[in-house]
């Protein structure tokens, strides 16, 4: 069975600084038109960044769309054309003040493939340093240390609601499990 559905026409009905919404013509695998409301972001990045004593660096900070603090681990945006790679290390250290000798690069993450295109770039690091936090001018959040276990039990329980917090978390808790975690770096 076909699957691909076709576009037609894109139409652009909002260009924001973050995200642009697009309310597209299309055609289904059968031919039949319909129609597709797609956000546009430039994706982000997620960064699961393990201490000596395997704890994780948390952030905790408020969400507006959630009107919440929210724990999550380190991420931000990509600027357009920005590699995910080097993005993570400078969240890591804008949010954190922590720098990683070794990362591990643990794919991508899709939150919301039903109407937005983003996607969040997951990776892991370890053998950190310790130097200063840069936050935005608009950014606030604290820093916290979480040890893995804990964390694991916090996504069970709800806790940590955040998704791509939740997925990193735990393939992080896998991975460090059957010791696929820690010999490799990027």
């Amino acid at each position: 069975m076909e699957l691909f559905e076709k576009t037609i026409e894109k139409n652009y009905v909002y260009e924001g600084k973050i995200i642009k919404v697009r309310r597209d013509k299309a055609a289904l695998p059968t031919g039949k038109p319909c129609t597709r409301e797609v956000v546009e972001h430039n994706g982000g990045v997620c960064v699961a960044a393990l201490t000596d004593n395997n704890e994780l660096l948390f952030v905790r900070q408020f969400r507006y769309p959630y009107m919440e603090v929210i724990l999550e681990l380190p991420a931000g945006k990509l600027e357009k054309g920005e590699d995910p790679f080097e993005a993570g290390k400078r969240e890591l250290e804008e949010e954190t003040g922590n720098v990683a000798e070794k990362y591990a690069d643990l794919g991508k993450f899709y939150p919301t493939p039903g109407y937005c295109g983003e996607i969040i770039h997951l990776y892991a690091a370890w053998n950190l340093t310790e130097t200063h936090m840069h936050l935005d001018d608009d950014e606030y959040l604290e820093v916290e240390r979480i040890p893995l276990s804990k964390a694991v039990d916090m996504v069970l329980s709800g806790e940590i609601v955040d998704g791509k917090t939740q997925a990193l978390v735990m393939r992080v808790a896998e991975m460090q499990r059957r010791g696929e975690l820690g010999g490799e770096s990027k």
